[in-house]
């Protein structure tokens, strides 16, 4: 697939993130049908009609490239692909549960192990992010499309950190303290990827956790904004794991947080 064809169907991605956006709104409002997954988390309606409607979509644009998704994968059988899409119909249930704005939707093609195009919605927030490759991220605010590069929005000389627990480990906090952050603002869903995209933080870090679908458009929104991505060793983050299980994760604004 070539750029131009990566742009096509990144931008026919965006009236159906924004309409699963809605839906999930709308659902919410009328009260959500809640279950317990095997795993114990939580899978509301929401996350269900959300995710038909941006596989459907999907599956009309790239009928030939297959569909990893987490309210269908069978984490059985083992992953062997390379190409593929990885949908998060809704990152951040239990918030969504809650009624918080933090949630998001997220699809993004992953191609030869690299996520590609991804679109990251946040319904409640009134923003959407999309990227089709290097150089080309974008939110879409307030009727504007804006172009994304990373460029910092915080006070100069002091680093921001977002963090995906309330109460951090105390590696993660040693992590901070070498890279001198000066505060962590937890956020609980793909959201944080976002915001360094955009230059409002400059600093994530984890250790292994969740799975592909959790990061995939985040992270292609992120570093084709121009963000750094690596694990703690400083090795690539590459996707199509056979357990589609995450390694661990440091997201740099760029070389020099501070500035």
């Amino acid at each position: 697939m070539n750029s131009n064809e990566l742009k096509s169907v990144a931008e026919s991605l965006i009236e159906t993130t924004d309409i699963a956006g809605k839906k999930s709104i709308e659902l919410y409002e009328k009260g959500l049908k809640k279950i317990i997954k095997p795993d114990n988390s939580p899978v509301t309606n929401g996350d269900l009609e959300v995710n038909k409607i941006i596989t459907d979509k999907i599956k009309e644009l790239t009928p030939n490239i297959p569909i990893i998704s987490e309210e269908t994968v069978d984490l059985q059988k083992k992953n062997i692909l390379n190409t593929f899409w990885l949908v998060d119909p809704i990152d951040g249930t239990k918030e969504y549960i809650k009624g918080e704005d933090e949630y998001t939707i997220n699809a993004a093609l992953v191609v030869n192990y690299i996520p590609t195009i991804g679109l990251v919605g946040a319904p409640k927030k009134n923003r959407l992010f999309y990227t089709y490759g290097k150089g080309n991220s974008f939110l879409i605010e307030k009727g504007k499309t804006l172009k994304l590069d990373c460029k910092k929005k915080t006070e100069k000389g002091k680093v921001f950190a977002v963090s995906a627990s309330d109460k951090p480990s105390s590696m993660i906090l040693d992590i901070h303290n070498k890279f001198k952050v000066a505060s962590y603002t937890p956020m609980h869903s793909s959201y944080k990827f976002c915001v360094i995209a955009t230059g409002e933080f400059d600093f994530y870090v984890a250790k292994e956790r969740a799975y592909e679908w959790d990061y995939a458009a985040g992270h292609a929104v992120a570093e084709n904004a121009g963000a750094i991505i690596t694990t703690l060793e400083n090795n690539p983050f590459k996707y199509g794991k056979d357990d589609y299980k995450n390694l661990s994760l440091m997201i740099k604004r760029s070389e020099k947080l501070d500035d």
